[in-house]
């Protein structure tokens, strides 16, 4: 019998809450959307790397919500539209030590090191080669391997290619291209590092965009430390810092033997096409005509998943993003009168890796893209002081929809913004579909890190920019904004 009450109990407080919330109206909660980052960042999904069972658990409790909400499905399988990616799974034991002068030194994983999302596995020792910036393009006048001998040595890189180079022109421009080309020279392995002489250098960051080529399984990539990097160059007298700046002054090659040995052994699984998905759902429009026009409301669900244990939570990007399309779908649902235009809330995969769910869904739409009339995303909307909508240079009729709004509402929204999509938006942008881009000022300090949870979060601003976006895609869908050229 108490089973019984409590059930109906729940029942009645469900149903009670949605009646409410329909006939009311709903709004936008700070607490909704902190509840739904803590879950989200949370360690059951394992940082969302797309192709994990964490980002799997993820896409479905998204799914759920949605389903909660009667939304309809709008993807290949219910909510889900799949396609498949590269995945690779890091696991233990993971060791990185430097042997210089015949003393051991032993690092840390996320402090010293992190290892790159796309690594081979390996065990090995062996010396350690200093060779610039990893390129070799003797037809420009560049080449960081001529004249040094890296076979069956590990080599030591910087991880980005020098500010004044054409990087069109250079090519190889990822850690995984980096890789392969230190393979093709005879490496077995690679060390990456951030630059010296930056003012603020590049902290020790979860990453998974690699580049083009096939994974070579066999060959360990780790991002070290400055003091890493300056440890195996102890005996040449030089440190990291001096060597940027000498390559740069002169803009020549500057390689050596450091004459010190590094011990990495990296364990990792990978797995060329693995499946994974977006989360699509649709709320038709209410109006006869305008609900075969359609509003795009996005953010991406993924992550950079964990490393043997280290967590890289992605509060912040993106779970907040994702959190802001579930409560706008819940304000739309909640709405007593129904947008006029038809809504699709998506939740894309594979960011991190290259874009590609967001990619994927447009090349794959069900609908002609001159049928949406815009599409906004949400992209790292947690953390800073301010608001920021992107592609303003490209769709200025939308962005002022969102900035008069701003003005009469919240008076948050900066000035600042820039063209050609951005992101997830990218892909929308090139058919022609007009797009914003809503972010947080100041947003990346905790970007692909540890520290990327949700007790960094700003709730007020949150839920100010959810709020904005939601209002803006009001506008949108009750059919005050017409669709515009894209410039």
């Amino acid at each position: 019998m108490i089973k019984i009450l409590i059930a109906f109990s729940l029942f009645f407080q469900t149903n009670f809450f949605i009646y409410y919330a329909q006939s009311n109206n709903y709004k936008i909660s700070k607490n909704s959307l902190i509840q739904t980052v803590s879950i989200l960042s949370s360690k059951e999904f394992d940082g969302r790397l797309p192709g994990s069972e964490g980002y799997n658990k993820a896409a479905n409790f998204m799914a759920e919500k949605f389903r909660e909400l009667n939304l309809t499905p709008f993807g290949d399988s219910a909510y889900f539209q799949f396609l498949n990616v590269e995945y690779n799974k890091i696991d233990t034991p993971l060791i990185f030590k430097s042997i210089v002068n015949n003393d051991t030194i032993h690092y840390k994983l996320g402090e010293d090191f992190v290892v790159r999302g796309f690594s081979g596995a390996n065990n090995i020792t062996l010396p350690v080669v200093f060779c610039g910036y990893g390129i070799s393009r003797p037809d420009l006048g560049y080449d960081d391997y001529e004249n040094v001998d890296v076979k069956d040595k590990i080599v030591l890189a910087f991880k980005d290619n020098p500010r004044w180079a054409d990087q069109d022109r250079w090519g190889v421009r990822y850690p995984r291209e980096k890789s392969l080309l230190a393979k093709q020279k005879g490496a077995k392995g690679i060390l990456f590092v951030s630059f010296p002489n930056d003012k603020k250098p590049q902290p020790l960051i979860g990453s998974v965009i690699h580049g083009e080529g096939e994974q070579p399984t066999d060959f360990p990539q780790l991002h070290i430390s400055i003091k890493a990097a300056n440890d195996l160059l102890k005996n040449t007298g030089l440190t990291l810092s001096e060597c940027q700046s000498k390559i740069d002054e002169n803009r020549k090659p500057f390689s050596f033997q450091t004459n010190n040995f590094a011990q990495i052994l990296t364990t990792t699984f990978y797995t060329k096409t693995a499946k994974t998905m977006n989360v699509v759902a649709l709320l038709e429009g209410s109006d006869s005509i305008l609900k075969d026009e359609y509003v795009v409301i996005g953010a991406h669900l993924d992550h950079v998943g964990s490393q043997a244990g280290l967590l890289f939570p992605g509060a912040n990007d993106n779970a907040s993003g994702s959190a802001g399309v579930l409560e706008i779908a819940k304000a739309f649902s909640y709405q007593s009168v129904k947008p006029k235009r038809s809504i699709i809330f998506i939740l894309f995969t594979a960011e991190e890796q290259g874009l590609f769910g967001s990619k994927y869904f447009v090349d794959n739409l069900k609908i002609p893209p001159d049928k949406i009339v815009a599409m906004l995303n949400l992209d790292c909307i947690g953390y800073g002081d301010s608001i920021q909508v992107g592609n303003g240079l490209s769709s200025p009729k939308l962005w002022q929809v969102a900035k008069q709004i701003d003005k009469e509402k919240f008076n948050l929204m900066v000035n600042d913004t820039w063209a050609n999509g951005g992101a997830d938006a990218e892909a929308f942008h090139k058919v022609g579909i007009p797009c914003l881009y809503f972010v947080s000022k100041y947003s990346y300090d905790h970007l692909h890190l540890p520290t990327d949870t949700v007790e960094t979060l700003n709730p007020n601003l949150f839920e100010t920019i959810v709020e904005l976006a939601f209002l803006t895609a009001k506008h949108i869908s009750d059919g005050k904004y017409q669709r515009e050229e894209v410039k």
